[in-house]
């Protein structure tokens, strides 16, 4: 067996240096970790503040589009959901208009966790925008552009 390199090593670094796929991923994890940990004492990671936010709404919405904002599968929302519902933080409920769907309420109690988590997330992510260099508005354009 051979130990020839096929791809020349200077072409790694390229790709770790230009990588736009990489870069988003390693700024994902890394914000997924300062939100987490700030947001630990009210017993949510940042996963389960963006689905409550989610489902903060006049109305509850269906499964799909949910899903769809949070960038997820059903699979994925489904165990998702399940320690929210579990904690009485989300209802799970038949869609009026089709019962073979269902729509997400967030409860009285959902409502309350959210409430106790929004005033970390907002101090958390005002520090983050004031530290960054770039233009907040600017990323978030161009992380909605490779989004669609």
């Amino acid at each position: 067996m051979s130990n020839q390199q096929l791809i020349p090593f200077s072409t790694t670094i390229h790709v770790r240096d230009t990588c736009i796929c990489l870069h988003a991923q390693r700024a994902a994890r890394a914000l997924a970790r300062r939100f987490d940990t700030a947001l630990k004492p009210t017993g949510l990671t940042n996963q389960q503040f963006s689905l409550l936010m989610s489902l903060n709404r006049p109305e509850p919405p269906p499964m799909g589009p949910v899903a769809k904002l949070l960038a997820i599968d059903r699979t994925t929302l489904t165990a998702a959901l399940k320690p929210l519902a579990t904690r009485g933080w989300v209802a799970i409920e038949p869609d009026p208009n089709d019962r073979r769907g269902k729509r997400l309420r967030l409860t009285p109690e959902g409502a309350m966790a959210l409430a106790s988590a929004l005033p970390i997330w907002t101090k958390v992510h005002g520090l983050l925008e004031a530290g960054m260099e770039t233009d907040a508005d600017a990323l978030r354009k161009g992380l909605l552009e490779v989004s669609l």
